[in-house]
């Protein structure tokens, strides 16, 4: 079962990296041709929101299963650069980045002006896609 969640997580992550990534450049281009915001670009938005969610569910239940995470964040783990990747900075930078996304399709579902909507996914979208990309083990990474 470690194995099986392990390589679903690895892989599904491209897909979130790619769908949160369209949904930036989605906005951004819109935002620089003056475009309105269309239920397409609601689509968008929504489907790296679904996709960041779900990989965060199997990467909390995958933190807990795997040896590499909950269970190592033991005194030796934070003076081992990799361990501490594992048991903290990966989980921390990637809920962190799944909560900056989810606050920005809330802050566009709210608002009022499509350049405001744009904006919210281009901002919040951005620093999440970023702040996960910085933790993400590439090193291992298939």
């Amino acid at each position: 079962m470690y194995t099986g969640l392990k390589h679903f997580h690895s892989y599904v992550a491209y897909l979130v990296l790619l769908l949160v990534a369209f949904a930036v450049v989605h906005a951004v281009l819109s935002l620089s041709g003056k475009r309105p915001f269309t239920a397409q670009s609601r689509k968008y938005a929504l489907f790296g929101l679904i996709a960041a969610h779900v990989q965060l569910l199997f990467g909390l239940l995958l933190y807990f299963v795997s040896p590499a995470g909950f269970s190592n964040l033991g005194g030796g783990a934070m003076g081992d650069a990799v361990q501490r990747l594992y048991a903290l900075e990966h989980p921390l930078m990637m809920v962190i980045g799944v909560t900056l996304v989810t606050i920005g399709f809330s802050r566009a579902k709210r608002a009022t002006e499509d350049v405001r909507k744009f904006k919210a996914i281009a901002w919040y979208y951005g620093i999440g896609l970023v702040l996960m990309l910085s933790r993400v083990p590439w090193q291992v990474w298939p």
